[in-house]
């Protein structure tokens, strides 16, 4: 199973590692298990903070949650509940240049940029 503490720890790794490469990342953070926002199934901690360089993306600043599969069978309910309530939260607070998204890789958070 993909949600184990060593394959989630591999998969950020390789975010990282895909951060660090890319041309169009200005900085990134992984984000403390301290930051968290609450919602009403308990508080949630993103991953992820991501400024782009200007004119490189659509948006600027980005908040990405990482994990080995996206597949909903994969995650547990309160994962997928959290998940959930944190993707309306940012997409209520979002504007043009900040977003929120689950990925499960960086190509992923490109593709999803994409369309979004």
């Amino acid at each position: 199973m993909f949600t184990d503490g060593i394959a989630e720890q591999s998969i950020e790794r390789r975010f990282a590692q895909d951060l660090d490469a890319a041309e169009e990342v200005c900085v990134y953070a992984k984000l403390p298990k301290g930051f968290h926002i609450p919602t009403p199934v308990g508080n949630y901690s993103p991953d992820w903070a991501i400024a782009f360089y200007e004119g490189t993306v659509k948006h600027i600043f980005f908040v990405a949650e990482t994990k080995g599969t996206m597949e909903t069978l994969q995650l547990k309910p309160i994962e997928q509940a959290k998940i959930r309530c944190a993707r309306k939260l940012f997409n209520e607070l979002s504007t043009s240049k900040v977003r929120y998204h689950d990925v499960d890789s960086y190509q992923h958070l490109l593709d999803v940029m994409k369309t979004i």
